[in-house]
């Protein structure tokens, strides 16, 4: 019998099914990839290998928010920067208006997104959502200019690095940081060792995810001869889902492999390579 109209029992409908998938965002955030996961089939497991917590002093950050008439360009990497950086506008009463003559560079259309919730306008989104990419876009319209880089605590300097050689002002402030959340070390051990109902892919979407993954495992840095044998069992036939080459990168800097790597470096765009990854071979 021919599937109902709109039935997703078909395994073309749901290419996932019976794949067990990690997902390891910060729990706030990983709704978008698990629900898009599980619509195709996916028993998904969630253990945060990041949580987001405020930076040790809104000292520097304040201090832009009030002085944001003497900067030219606004760049944010991250959906968790914009929230970030409006709770303490909001909380200083920095009105929307401040941000008026900005010039607004978003990484990825979910921050840009997030941006555009606020309110504001979005000049330039790169073709490539990392940060080399974001200085192809800037490098030319800068040199002069003052520019707000609002981001982590811990993040790669090539934005700072490039637009300064660029001949542009650059101020980098942290609006928040990413830490282990220790709570899920015993979780995810756990999940691992239990061979019936381990994960046979986990899911990386920044390298913040991938250090605190190897932290929270026990998988020491380097090549995997280094490692004892029960954290090489551990980690068994698990293959790696990263969002881009950034992540992809630091995988193999600490002795990992990458076995699926997005195309276009989003969410919807890690999903897919999951799928093409699990179709079988023809």
């Amino acid at each position: 019998m021919k599937p109902k109209s709109g039935s997703h029992s078909s395994k073309g409908l749901r290419p996932l099914v019976n794949q067990r998938i990690l997902v390891g965002r910060a729990r706030h955030q990983a709704g978008a990839l698990s629900s898009g996961l599980r619509k195709l089939g996916a028993k998904v497991l969630e253990i945060p290998f990041i949580r987001i917590q405020k930076p040790k002093s809104f000292g520097p950050l304040d201090s832009v928010l009030r002085d944001l008439g003497s900067y030219d360009w606004l760049i944010l990497t991250s959906v968790n920067g914009v929230e970030a950086m409006w709770a303490r506008a909001v909380k200083l009463r920095v009105r929307k208006d401040k941000f008026a003559h900005l010039y607004i560079a978003a990484i990825g259309p979910a921050t840009e997104k997030a941006v555009r919730r606020l309110g504001l306008d979005v000049d330039v989104v790169p073709k490539e959502y990392v940060a080399e990419s974001v200085v192809r876009s800037l490098r030319k319209r800068v040199k002069g200019k003052r520019v707000l880089l609002v981001r982590a605590k811990v993040a790669r300097d090539v934005i700072p690095r490039e637009l300064r050689a660029a001949g542009a002002d650059v101020m980098v402030v942290e609006a928040y940081e990413t830490v282990i959340p220790e709570a899920s070390r015993a979780r995810l051990k756990a999940a691992l060792k239990d061979t019936s109902r381990a994960p046979g892919v986990v899911t990386f979407t920044s390298s913040s995810t991938v250090r605190n993954f190897v932290n929270l495992v026990g998988w020491s840095t380097g090549k995997r001869s280094s490692n004892s044998d029960s954290t090489s069992k551990l980690l068994g036939n698990l293959r790696t889902a990263s969002i881009g080459p950034v992540t992809s990168a630091t995988l193999r800097e600490l002795g990992l492999p990458v076995h699926i790597q997005a195309s276009e470096f989003t969410i919807p765009g890690l999903i897919e390579a999951i799928v093409k990854a699990s179709a079988p071979a023809r």
